[in-house]
């Protein structure tokens, strides 16, 4: 009897122990959220210095662009006389898919255009490598071959 007890009173332990961790990892995740929220949308503009897709420099074909995070979520993205609108977000995943070990692993930077092609091409969920105040750096893993795209927004 006393065994069970003991199983007992471990397993009790063990759920409080497990519930105070995942509350610590939901707060710092919602703070590291809201920080990445805040440098993106700081009523600045950005401009796209890198990308990279499966090893393949595209940056050029993003010059002249100037991209804007609002606080809505909304993305509005234009060179002068192309006006072109998507959505962003930040999320926590949760999901130990992330290939980084920065101190955003886990948090998300969500971009999503339903067009043009060329912006399409942006529509993913990026894992945040770093993070300062005037530039995001964020990584893709294809889950379809493993390929691996890299984009770089600096302020303007």
């Amino acid at each position: 009897m006393r065994k069970l007890q003991a199983v007992f009173v471990f397993l009790c332990v063990s759920l409080v122990s497990c519930d105070d961790k995942n509350a610590d990892d939901q707060s710092r995740h919602s703070a590291k959220v809201v920080e990445v929220e805040n440098r993106a949308i700081n009523g600045e503009r950005w401009r796209i210095t890198s990308y990279k897709e499966s090893n393949v420099d595209q940056t050029a074909a993003f010059a002249g662009y100037i991209f804007e995070f609002d606080p809505n979520r909304l993305l509005t993205v234009t060179n002068g006389s192309d006006n072109i609108s998507g959505t962003w977000s930040v999320s926590a995943d949760n999901s130990d898919d992330d290939n980084t070990t920065s101190e955003f692993d886990d948090i998300d930077f969500n971009i999503s255009f339903t067009n043009p092609p060329l912006f399409m091409e942006l529509t993913e969920d990026w894992e945040i490598i770093s993070l300062s105040n005037a530039k995001i750096e964020l990584r893709h893993t294809s889950g379809g071959n493993g390929s691996i795209d890299l984009l770089t927004f600096e302020k303007i």
